[in-house]
């Protein structure tokens, strides 16, 4: 017996996740549309409906008169089964129609351990997974997101990547697509047009050749296409598209609440942050046009918390201002102000005291290391005593719960670091129990949970090698051994998934074989543990004569072309060198508002570099 759509709805577990038709989702003629995008996102719905710049593209297409954008998820297990055995292609939860019969099908790539997953989400849209396979009467296919910052790995899938962030470019595409469509779509026409437009990578008008070694020995343009392609920044965020609504979900997702955006790049330069180098330059939204976001998300979804986004927040250079601002209508409403990837410098007295009349959560830190001279190595230029100076200010105000984030295998890093994150640990504990201002029969919780660094493109330590998966597992013993109370609780990524992760991060074409045969085998969920098995991506490796080690275990030499030279996102090589250098060192660098260093982000002319 076949199944349609509806029956198979009620043979899976959490059918909210397909059926669509949530408080502000947006349906439309197809008949009267001229686009028809697939915004897919290469995990469930509960992680991809958290995500905020799906809500923010979802809102910016469907504003266009004449662009229907649906989202589109990974089926979980149950129901991707029933969906194979019934026929049934992969669709969009606004029309519940199959998406091979739309313009564009666009991924967000924001971690490599989804790439699988892409090509899972295609063959169950029914496409050929390579590019090449695909003629004018498929969609393209196309993404966006941090990962395309080193796209190689699975460039043989699309058609084209976009860089930087995708709010002007996409409408450009639109705009241009429109007109091809108009006078009679050619793929190849459009292709070599698009590369035109800033921020777009067409990565089959790219020829890599390699030396002997393995390592590449030229990226060759073709056709047109510019030697490097540029990223794009959006310069005004005070005026830049931003939706008043988000759609709401029927059931639970990781972040279920309104989302503001406060500033987008990063003023720091934490030498292993990808994210603080790509995002790059600063560019702030001011408090008035924040507060006017926030409270008509709040309105128009019902949520009674937001949170304030953005990879540090107390780094955001008029929040004292915007706090009281907030706090206006917040009170009044009972909504919860939450203030993620805060600073433990940027964590004021005062700025304590005002949250402290909304509901308190726990706070979350990241140290990153727990010695002084390796958080020097990184550039997190945070000394210990600020560490437990912002502490004891936290436990004074009230809190008794508190989140380190660290990692282990960063460069320079001996066991004497790891060490060093256990009595980091233990000295603020006893912050807490030497002030005299905690709740009276209340114990802290302090929790300590610990990454493993994997090294990424465009930051200092692109050229690293990684730890080896057993030196990882080493240091993570050594650091649970080292802990020497109870009210602190350990937590750790497993290493055998970052050391994948890190094959993937810095890896080239070559790869794109790989990453094939693997979901042949059955890997298309790497990022849930559940799902996740090494050994048959090191048993694809080994036939295909690719050496993991090659990837994620080798120092790079600084003249090596790297598989992203290619690719320009404002941040020069020659910076990241004088960074990796000064890692070596144990000496730092200042942030963007105590001094400019010279990264190259001033060449966009945008934010912080001109204040």
């Amino acid at each position: 017996m076949a199944y349609c759509l509806e029956d198979v709805f009620r043979l899976v577990q959490k059918p909210g996740r397909y059926t669509g038709g949530e408080l502000n989702s947006v349906t439309k003629d197809k008949e009267k549309v001229a686009i028809r995008f697939a915004f897919c996102f290469p995990d469930l719905y509960e992680v991809g409906m958290s995500h905020l710049g799906m809500k923010l593209l979802y809102g910016l297409y469907n504003s266009q008169e004449d662009v229907w954008c649906e989202r589109v998820f990974m089926p979980d297990t149950d129901m991707e089964e029933l969906m194979r055995q019934n026929g049934i292609k992969l669709f969009g939860l606004e029309s519940r129609d199959a998406i091979d019969t739309f313009d564009f099908i666009g991924f967000t790539l924001q971690y490599e351990l989804s790439f699988t997953a892409i090509l899972n989400m295609l063959e169950l849209a029914g496409l050929p997974l390579h590019a090449a396979e695909r003629d004018s009467s498929y969609p393209l296919v196309i993404a966006g997101g941090p990962c395309t910052c080193n796209p190689e790995p699975i460039a043989d899938f699309f058609d084209l990547f976009i860089l930087g962030e995708g709010e002007e470019v996409s409408l450009e595409l639109n705009d241009l697509y429109r007109r091809h469509k108009s006078q009679g779509y050619d793929k190849d026409k459009f292709l070599k047009e698009a590369v035109k437009i800033e921020g777009v990578y067409v990565p089959s008008l790219y020829d890599i050749s390699y030396n002997y070694d393995g390592t590449i020995a030229s990226v060759d343009a073709c056709d047109g296409a510019p030697a490097k392609v540029k990223k794009r920044i959006v310069g005004d965020l005070n005026t830049a598209y931003y939706p008043e609504s988000f759609v709401v979900p029927y059931i639970d997702i990781v972040h279920d609440r309104a989302m503001s955006e406060v500033f987008r790049g990063c003023i720091r330069g934490c030498r292993f942050c990808q994210a603080g180098f790509i995002y790059r330059p600063v560019r702030e939204k001011s408090p008035e046009v924040i507060d006017a976001q926030s409270r008509s998300l709040c309105e128009s979804t019902g949520y009674e918390e937001f949170s304030l986004s953005s990879l540090s927040t107390s780094d955001y250079s008029e929040i004292e201002r915007l706090l009281p601002m907030l706090l206006d209508w917040a009170e009044d409403q009972q909504t919860n102000i939450s203030l993620p990837s805060l600073r433990i410098d940027g964590f004021s007295q005062e700025l304590a005291a005002r949250l402290n009349v909304l509901r308190r959560s726990g706070l979350t830190f990241a140290p990153e290391a727990g010695t002084q001279r390796l958080r020097d190595a990184i550039n997190k230029n945070l000394s210990e005593e600020e560490i437990l100076d912002t502490a004891r200010k936290a436990f004074s105000a009230g809190w008794t719960s508190v989140k380190l984030y660290f990692m282990n295998g960063l460069p320079t890093e001996t066991m004497e670091d790891i060490e060093g994150i256990a009595e980091l640990g233990q000295k603020i504990v006893d912050c807490y129990y030497q002030n005299p201002n905690r709740l009276k029969g209340k114990g802290v919780n302090v929790t300590i949970s610990v990454a493993c660094f994997v090294p990424k493109p465009f930051t200092p330590f692109q050229w690293e090698p990684q730890d080896t998966i057993e030196v990882l597992q080493q240091k993570q013993k050594h650091l649970r051994n080292s802990l020497t109370t109870r009210k602190i609780t350990l937590r750790w990524h497993d290493a055998s998934t970052s050391f994948l992760e890190g094959v993937i991060a810095r890896g080239d074409r070559r790869l794109c074989g790989v990453m094939e045969e693997a979901f042949r085998r059955g890997c298309k969920r790497d990022a849930w543990s559940e799902h996740f098995n090494l050994n048959t991506w090191l048993e694809v490796m080994n036939d295909l004569n690719i050496d993991p080690h090659f990837y994620a275990n080798r120092r790079r030499e600084y003249d090596e072309i790297l598989p992203w030279d290619h690719l320009n996102y404002g941040v020069t090589k020659a910076f990241l060198i004088k960074e990796n250098r000064l890692a070596h060192e144990s000496r730092t660098t200042p942030n963007c508002r105590q001094n400019c260093s010279g990264c190259g982000a001033a060449g966009w002319g945008k934010g912080v570099c001109l204040e």
